[in-house]
């Protein structure tokens, strides 16, 4: 079986969203690093990868996969089965309701402040972002009010798509305080087998 090769930058809450589903099932892979500082997710070696010039791309035998979200869906559906993405019509319905929000309010929210203030770029409408944040994290706190996933009472990569940048909010100056069920929800995340971390996402000691 060809090996999995992951390009992404360690910084990148996308790419560690595939970081994390690839560690959870326990399938090996190789990851390549894509300095984004240094721009070369814009250079050609990269953009034969990916034209949009973005991470992570995967890349498995003569398949590339591109955006985060569809690179969950192809891991969960070739390596995960029902358990991380249900196929029946209602349940794919509301795992892809989440794919969506993560990449809308929770892109507009805690994903902007976080670049706002941890990456700099100022161009971004920081109290349209922080009205956002704080959006998103009210609607997932009365969700997560008396369940303990987003859905069907078990993980899914409903839960590692809107994790990442949730759980990076304080990067963004946004606090999770007010929001105790996300807290409880993050750090049941935290606590799956083979959980791993990123800068700012501790993994627990024990």
């Amino acid at each position: 079986m060809p090996m999995i090769t992951l390009y992404g930058h360690e910084l990148s809450g996308n790419v560690y969203k595939v970081r994390l589903l690839l560690e959870l099932l326990g399938t090996e892979y190789k990851f390549v690093k894509i300095d984004l500082i240094k721009g070369e997710h814009k250079q050609p070696p990269y953009l034969a990868i990916n034209p949009f010039g973005q991470v992570p791309a995967l890349v498995e035998g003569d398949e590339t996969l591109l955006d985060a979200q569809a690179i969950l869906v192809y891991l969960a559906k070739k390596y995960g089965g029902e358990d991380w993405l249900p196929t029946d019509a209602v349940s794919l319905s509301k795992v892809v309701r989440w794919l969506s929000t993560t990449a809308g309010e929770v892109r507009q929210g805690p994903e902007s402040t976080r670049l706002y203030h941890a990456f700099k770029m100022k161009t971004l409408n920081i109290e349209r972002a922080e009205t956002k944040a704080n959006v998103i994290l009210k609607q997932l706190d009365d969700h997560l009010a008396g369940q303990e996933w987003l859905e069907f009472g078990r993980p899914t990569i409903a839960d590692i798509a809107v994790f990442p940048y949730v759980a990076l909010a304080p990067d963004g100056k946004i606090s999770l305080d007010p929001y105790p069920n996300v807290l409880a929800w993050i750090d049941r995340i935290k606590h799956l087998p083979n959980f791993v971390g990123m800068r700012s996402i501790e993994a627990p000691s024990a």
